[in-house]
């Protein structure tokens, strides 16, 4: 199967490099790289250009968010697998993309595969802040805020052509919307792997501080009632203990 890693950035000088390491240093041939660009001023599109033909296409110009920029990375993908992995992420190892293609040709009938995540410090990236198990995630866990670690989501591109493209209303949980309408009104087939498959630099948006925690539980609120899944504020806040429990667990391998 061919797979299509979309990264999409702003501004990214320095961390992008890693990114686009990870992706290019994947043991698995049959890669299509696709890097979308939101206009960046920093030296981002410096960086990727001096890749030359090892980003199969490079887009840079203004877009309406980085959901917009994530429709079109996906818009452009050719292959029957997508990926998207942010520009301050990486992936554990070599292999992630065989190991995720092997767990798909296992099980034909699965629409999503997807693994774990771990939060790293990002003036040293091999010290673990936060660990992201997906292990117990189910589709009537999204009623309570739970999703897979969307970075460590692979998607057949089928499956976004059933679904629709991400929402711009939304501007940081849409990439949850996406998995309430994929898994919860779509019912796909998913298929959860016991592997720490990315690393993600603490600090994101939708983990940067408590306004931008509130605006992300009102908006899977949100996601969940414009789709037809009932839950309310309070049943979302419910999994906060849980997330301060991945404050203090790790991967077996990192302990």
């Amino acid at each position: 199967m061919k797979v299509s890693i979309v990264t999409v950035c702003y501004n990214s000088s320095s961390t992008i490099k890693d990114t686009i390491e990870s992706v290019l240093s994947q043991d698995y041939v049959d890669v299509e790289y696709i890097v979308v660009d939101g206009g960046s001023n920093d030296g981002t599109i410096d960086i990727v250009k001096s890749y030359g033909d090892k980003i199969s296409t490079f887009v840079t110009e203004k877009d309406n968010g980085i959901y917009d920029a994530m429709n079109k990375g996906v818009a452009l993908a050719t292959g029957d697998i997508v990926g998207i992995l942010n520009s301050d992420d990486f992936y554990e190892s070599e292999s992630i993309l065989s190991y995720v293609v092997g767990a798909f040709d296992k099980k034909p009938e699965v629409d999503i595969v997807f693994g774990d995540v771990v939060f790293v410090e990002p003036s040293d990236l091999k010290k673990v802040t936060r660990f992201y198990r997906a292990n117990r995630f189910s589709v009537w866990r999204l009623r309570f805020g739970w999703m897979p670690p969307h970075p460590a989501t692979f998607i057949r591109k089928s499956a976004y052509e059933k679904v629709g493209a991400y929402s711009l209303k939304y501007k940081i949980a849409a990439d949850y919307e996406m998995f309430v309408r994929q898994l919860y009104v779509h019912g796909l087939k998913y298929l959860y792997i016991n592997k720490v498959l990315v690393r993600m630099r603490s600090g994101g948006v939708s983990t940067s501080g408590f306004k931008s925690s509130l605006r992300l539980n009102l908006e899977i609120v949100t996601a969940c009632r414009n789709n037809g899944l009932y839950t309310n504020i309070f049943m979302v806040l419910l999994k906060l203990p849980f997330k301060l429990y991945e404050l203090f667990r790790k991967p077996r391998s990192m302990k």
